[in-house]
């Protein structure tokens, strides 16, 4: 199956299908009075009613690109470039504070990969839960208790004795899942997950999975999952989008990337995955470290440091995105084998 080089003018034919469109968008940090960019020139289409996991090592700009996408990157980082527009809000990225504090919670949500930092720790559980509901004038801020008390109970919690509850009195775990529920007791349109299972057990990562995917089945919500963790993806996604210091090397429907990985970084992604069964040895580590914020190359390809196919090309030219011909999958590398199976 050959690929077709995808002109930047190029409109998308799904627009209704879209849920949140990002052009051109580079988020940078100033250290030392220099610029450096953690997310540069990103383009990217999270779909409706989909869970579209974006994947990459520690320091690819995952995180980041999550709260760009909530307008909510803090100095010393900033948006430097490009917009972020969802279908019902419009473009965040142009919004005032106060309109970004409507949006957030009700419309657009988050849940932080350590949701223990966002609790008060001098309230208990449930009147910040109440103090939330307020916080967006909803009518009946009693029926927001009566939702968390609901999705307590589906994460196999005691909905009284959580929402009774001050942080310290909880486990990391408990407190991991009141940040899912407090993401999702406003029934937002829109839910952000950075690393939501961190702080579980293998088991309790399994069932919020599974509760998370069924509550996002039931309600058509659009989810952005970001992880390190194929095995997660593979299980929960729709659509992968793979990051590598700041850039977006490849993106496909989930089955199709690890079926049919194109960039020489998601195959070494893949490639690293632990086997439980047959040779162990088939399963490789990713050689090298990721660039440091301040070493990430502003031309060429931001891979060729660690790229088994380098050539000649990879040091002065950035790859464009190239689609596989006939399918929703793309990906930026000069090499001419990522064209083929």
């Amino acid at each position: 199956m050959g690929s077709v080089a995808v002109e930047p003018a190029q409109a998308s034919a799904l627009d209704r299908d879209v849920a949140c469109r990002v052009r051109g968008l580079t988020v940078t940090y100033k250290v030392d009075n220099r610029e450096l960019s953690a997310l540069r020139d990103v383009d990217l289409d999270i779909r409706q009613g989909q869970i579209t996991a974006v994947i990459g090592e520690s320091g690819s700009g995952k995180s980041t690109l999550a709260l760009a996408l909530m307008n909510a990157v803090s100095k010393p980082g900033r948006i430097a470039a490009g917009k972020v527009t969802y279908r019902d809000l419009g473009e965040v990225t142009a919004m005032d504070s106060e309109r970004l504090r409507r949006a957030r919670g009700r419309s657009l949500s988050m849940v932080f990969q350590a949701s223990q930092n966002s609790l008060n720790p001098l309230t208990r559980v449930g009147a910040q839960l109440l103090d939330l509901a307020r916080s967006h004038d909803m009518r009946d801020p009693r029926a927001v208790l009566r939702e968390a008390a609901a999705l307590a109970e589906r994460m196999s919690l005691d909905a009284d004795r959580v929402l009774t509850s001050y942080q310290h009195q909880l486990s990391g775990g408990m407190r991991q899942r009141v940040g899912i529920i407090f993401g999702l007791v406003l029934k937002p349109q829109v839910l952000l997950l950075d690393e939501p299972t961190t702080a579980l057990d293998v088991l309790s990562q399994s069932s919020v999975l599974e509760i998370v995917r069924s509550i996002q089945r039931e309600r058509q919500l659009t989810t952005v999952l970001i992880t390190h963790d194929m095995g997660v993806v593979a299980e929960l996604a729709d659509r992968v989008v793979v990051l590598y210091a700041g850039r977006v090397v490849e993106e496909a429907p989930t089955t199709e990337l690890i079926r049919h990985p194109r960039h020489p970084y998601t195959r070494a992604l893949i490639q690293a995955i632990p086997r439980l069964t047959g040779d162990p040895s088939l399963a490789r580590p990713l050689e090298g470290q990721p660039p440091s914020l301040a070493a990430i190359p502003t031309t060429g390809c931001v891979f060729r440091g660690r790229c088994p196919h380098r050539m000649e090309v990879c040091e002065t030219s950035t790859p464009g995105i190239s689609q596989v011909s006939d399918t929703d999958h793309r990906y930026a590398c000069h090499w001419e084998g990522a064209a083929n199976d």
